[in-house]
């Protein structure tokens, strides 16, 4: 009889199955943490420079070896800009729309805030925050990332609070039946009826702070020198010297990065809010993404949200549920009423002190000065509404087919956003030379550069608009066999107008602001300007002259809350009334 052992001899298979394997499964989990090391080393590096001491008169490279991270710090500056014009957004807007005492002077107040162009902003924000953190790199940081975010965050709080005005009154009253504290109306009914307009406004918004990079970056307040590394710093100093092949880099790096957005952050946004549209069918060919089905594969992700995210969620619904319950009607407390009585008359104190010395400012400006400055303001008007006018001729239908075909817009979609975010002062010199060829000067080009910075508004949230229009709606005009005019007429502009009215005024707010650029260029040491205010503030603000910048400003503010009162608001007015989604 053969006698065995215990020991088998080696087996190279027996060890490898001993061996943990690798399942495809945990791949969504592997890049995500892989993702996390890299976002967290990013984000120490940067830290540790912002919080060294500040080194005047930074040397910016040329070179394309410098671009990457120029391009990093850039995209970290509008990162966090936008984070906290989102929450802004959601404040200011929630606040506006359902407080009728605030709403009167936050709606104008937002209006006059989105008027006054960013160099007018700019000294002053600068040097504040420079003297908030003496001798430190990160107060030349907050001060150009506060000023990306006076680029951003004023076309998102118009579409969040339109997008609430225009709630259903069906939802407003099932949420009143099932008794829904604030924070589930917000979380179950508001937000989610206004995520659409707000991610293609916020995609807008990212691309108007590449706009005002070039501006934010690229700071100089007579001897002071606040330039930042980054990719408008970059593209600017290739500008001014007139290097076309580092413009190329510069915009190449730019459209590389806009690109990685539109695949990491956008796409799997948008294919996400499509749960959202208010329908009662649901379509066949939605958005798809990805980035998003790796997301919903991630089992590592999915664990975290069962174990924080929907605990946290439950005990805030119920934390706030309580509250509700045990609201009372009782009158507020003297305390409370005293409180805001003060406040408010150091409000008004605060208010006409600056009013008196406003009046003592412009006192003493020369009748000249007033005269150039209120031809520049018809110049300017005429300019801006030609603008607006070219652009709602194209992006209207273009708007409306994007937003109808969710194949082309997967195509139309990145395509717009590239072209949203190249900064218009980078292509400027190529439209100026050749205009200058054909005789065509500053006067029509400032059209042109007009065009190139606030068509999007338009186009993005006419998009928006198109595919927050319901399906069954789409299929009963086709039932009823609705084509050409007929279906304009009762479909599409019906449905997209309050997000038209949004993009228009936002537009128009966007255009009064590039008409500092626009009307006042440097190219190759020589200066291109042309009557307008625009280039009024640009002259004022490169002699030093305050006293003619502070009344241009005053003058280009006024002129827009005035338009908005007597033309756009009464459009957001018919929106929530007439145009309204009903059922």
């Amino acid at each position: 009889m053969k006698r065995t052992t215990g020991f088998r001899g080696f087996s190279a298979y027996r060890l490898w199955a001993q061996l943990p394997r690798f399942e495809v499964s945990r791949l969504p989990d592997v890049i995500m943490f892989a993702a996390a090391l890299a976002l967290f080393y990013a984000v120490a590096n940067v830290g540790r420079s912002w919080l060294g001491p500040f080194t005047p008169e930074v040397e910016i490279s040329r070179s394309p070896l410098a671009l990457p991270a120029y391009a990093a710090y850039s995209l970290l500056r509008i990162t966090i800009a936008y984070i906290l014009s989102l929450a802004f957004t959601l404040v200011y807007g929630y606040v506006a729309a359902y407080n009728p005492r605030a709403e009167r002077f936050m709606i104008p107040l937002l209006d006059v805030l989105q008027s006054i162009p960013v160099l007018s902003f700019l000294p002053g924000v600068m040097l504040a925050m420079v003297a908030l953190f003496p001798g430190r790199q990160l107060g030349v940081e907050a001060g150009a990332i506060l000023l990306i975010f006076t680029g951003q965050v004023w076309n998102m709080a118009f579409s969040f609070y339109a997008s609430l005005k225009g709630i259903p009154n069906e939802m407003r009253e099932a949420a009143k039946i099932y008794r829904f504290s604030w924070w589930q109306r917000f979380i179950q009914m508001e937000l989610p009826f206004s995520a659409i307009g707000l991610v293609w406004n916020s995609m807008m918004s990212v691309a108007g702070g590449w706009f005002f990079l070039m501006a934010c970056e690229m700071f100089v307040l007579g001897a002071r020198d606040f330039r930042l590394p980054g990719l408008g710093s970059y593209l600017q100093t290739a500008a001014s010297a007139g290097d076309t092949t580092s413009i190329l880099w510069g915009v190449a790096t730019m459209i590389a990065v806009i690109v990685l957005l539109d695949q990491l952050i956008w796409r799997p946004v948008i294919a996400w809010t499509e749960k959202f549209k208010v329908e009662q069918v649901e379509s066949t060919d939605v958005p798809q993404s990805w980035i998003l089905n790796l997301l919903q594969h991630s089992q590592a992700l999915s664990r975290i949200r069962n174990k924080t995210l929907e605990p946290l969620g439950e005990k805030l619904t119920l934390h706030f549920a309580r509250e509700h319950a045990q609201e009372s009607t009782a009158p507020p407390a003297p305390w409370r009423i005293w409180l805001l009585r003060s406040i408010a008359v150091l409000v008004l104190v605060a208010t006409g002190y600056g009013v008196v010395r406003v009046a003592i400012i412009l006192s003493g400006l020369q009748p000249a000065e007033l005269r150039e400055a209120g031809l520049g303001l018809g110049a300017t008007f005429l300019r801006v509404n030609v603008a607006l006018l070219i652009g709602a001729l194209w992006t209207i239908p273009a708007g409306v087919a994007i937003g109808f075909n969710p194949k082309l817009a997967r195509v139309a979609q990145p395509l717009a956003q590239i072209a949203a975010s190249v900064p218009a002062t980078a292509l400027f010199p190529v439209v100026l030379l050749l205009l200058i060829r054909v005789g065509g000067g500053l006067g029509v080009g400032s059209i042109v550069l007009l065009l190139l910075g606030t068509q999007w508004y338009i186009l993005f949230n006419v998009i928006a608009g198109a595919m927050a229009i319901p399906t069954d709606l789409k299929e009963c005009c086709s039932v009823f066999k609705l084509a050409g005019m007929e279906r304009w007429k009762k479909l599409i502009l019906p449905g997209i107008f309050p997000y038209l009215v949004t993009g228009m005024v936002t537009a128009s707010g966007g255009a009064w602001n590039a008409s500092i650029i626009a009307e006042y260029f440097h190219f190759k040491g020589h200066i291109y300007t042309t009557t307008g205010l625009g280039a009024t503030i640009s002259q004022a603000t490169d002699s030093g002259n305050f006293d003619l910048l502070l009344a241009a400003t005053m003058m280009m503010a006024a002129t827009v809350v005035t338009i908005n009162r007597l033309v756009w608001r009464r459009l957001y007015a018919l929106g929530e009334t007439r145009f309204r989604l009903e059922s």
